[in-house]
């Protein structure tokens, strides 16, 4: 079984759906005994890093997810969901996330103009619509995918300084993470559940890790 983490935040609906429609079993839980009983977990995540990590927080699913973690189970993040995994976001501010993964989340504006984008091209933040993935790393989570296939991005802020752990990046004026791992641990910044066939291999590929 997978767990998907219900904190409050999150396309809860049509992540269910997905995995449905790939064969899978996943129950959308609050419940820290059905996460720890999961073969694998996902923490999906839509809206402001601070509200969604004090959620965490208050609920003590962020334990849980560091157990998941230590326990060597797949834990894959998603959009939101994924920048929690780094140990910081400065969305508005400063804010604590779980610290599983290396880097720090930042506006996509401040990584453009520090990688010379274009400013004529005016790109729109957020960054809304498909784009293109680049294959950095091999990955399990990339079994049945191929480069520069689409995925469906929506986000403001993106993971900067991942060293070993980007294991795929998207252009959108310069190079903006849009995969991530170390180990049992990954997380993606497109949302698989809204990346039509490209996204249900991805997700069946995260299920046969559990196996």
């Amino acid at each position: 079984m997978t767990a998907i983490v219900d904190y409050g935040v999150g396309n809860l609906f049509s992540l269910k759906c997905s995995f449905e429609a790939i064969g899978e079993n996943a129950e959308v839980t609050s419940d820290p005994g059905r996460i720890r009983e999961a073969r694998r977990v996902i923490l999906p995540g839509v809206g402001a890093f601070a509200d969604a990590a004090e959620k965490l927080r208050a609920s003590g699913l962020d334990a849980v997810l560091r157990e998941t973690a230590e326990a060597g189970k797949p834990l894959m993040g998603i959009c939101l969901g994924m920048q929690l995994l780094f140990g910081k976001s400065l969305e508005y501010g400063e804010h604590e996330g779980l610290g599983l993964l290396r880097g720090t989340v930042r506006p996509i504006r401040d990584i453009l103009d520090e990688r010379g984008a274009d400013p004529e091209r005016k790109l729109k933040i957020p960054q809304m619509g498909w784009n293109a993935l680049r294959l950095r790393r091999n990955s399990p989570l990339f079994r049945y995918i191929r480069e520069g296939e689409y995925v469906y991005f929506v986000h403001s802020y993106a993971a900067d300084g991942c060293g070993d752990s980007l294991l795929a990046d998207t252009e959108y004026g310069a190079p903006l993470t849009a995969c991530v791992g170390e180990g049992n641990v990954m997380g993606c910044q497109f949302h698989p559940e809204k990346s039509g066939s490209v996204g249900l291999r991805l997700l069946k590929a995260f299920c046969e890790m559990g196996e």
